[in-house]
């Protein structure tokens, strides 16, 4: 009887193929993102005419949050996989939970625990909120451990209902923590960050960036998801237009 792995491994053989390109963040390039594994070539955001506009630290942080819904997409179609008796497609989810923990935990929420929700507190706004979203990331990388710890190798047939649970936990809990970020946080923090130390901050974050994750920066981990998403047939945007 063939393994979920070997099934999984039939049928992606994109992902194999891309280990050694960078596709699976934690499989093949730690927790920085050379340039050597980007697979998409840096862009700079709003140039137009030869002039550069600058990214505002909330637009960073909102577009660093759209990485983050695709990858719950991804776990939703590893859930959907796995509740219709599929084979676990542990690469995948692995890889997409690899770009969670370094680009979101290690990253984006770094910046945020350092640069915004101290600001807030100090202003005395949002205090009821922000304690709230610190304990979230701290129940997300929870999450997110297990997630990579059960997906480095075959999945066995009584650890997938876990498996399954703790994606659609970590679904759950981002998906209402992302929007209250976008709605209510990000905006906030023009009200309590004066515009010399607003345009610093912005430099801090492009900084911070590249040093991290390369020239290609944001673009090249948005290559990286985009490159899951075609392993696991949901890259095509138009599907998820209704029909009737």
């Amino acid at each position: 009887m063939m393994s979920d792995e070997a099934r999984d491994d039939r049928a992606a053989p994109d992902v194999r193929r891309r280990n050694v390109l960078g596709l699976p963040v934690a499989l093949a390039c730690g927790a920085v993102v050379p340039a050597a594994c980007a697979t998409s070539t840096p862009a700079t955001l709003g140039k137009q005419a030869g002039q550069e506009v600058p990214v505002t630290p909330p637009e960073d942080l909102m577009r660093e949050h759209g990485v983050l819904k695709r990858v719950l997409l991804i776990y939703r179609e590893g859930i959907r996989r796995i509740g219709a008796g599929e084979p676990v497609p542990i690469r995948p989810l692995h890889a997409g939970a690899g770009i969670i923990r370094t680009f979101i935990e290690e990253y984006h929420e770094e910046l945020e625990e350092r640069y915004v929700f101290p600001r807030l507190v100090k202003a005395g706004k949002l205090t009821d909120t922000v304690p709230v979203l610190v304990r979230q990331h701290q129940r997300g990388r929870v999450l997110t451990g297990r997630v990579l710890d059960v997906t480095a190798r075959a999945v066995p047939q009584r650890a997938r209902r876990d498996l399954a649970a703790d994606l659609a936990a970590f679904v759950r809990m981002y998906e209402p923590h992302e929007a209250r970020e976008d709605t209510v946080v990000f905006p906030a923090m023009r009200e309590v960050i004066p515009p010399k130390e607003f345009s610093e901050l912005a430099e801090t974050f492009e900084d911070e960036e590249h040093r991290r994750f390369g020239p290609a920066g944001f673009t090249g981990v948005v290559g990286q998801v985009a490159d899951i998403e075609k392993t696991l047939g949901i890259y095509d945007l138009n599907q998820f237009t209704p029909r009737r």
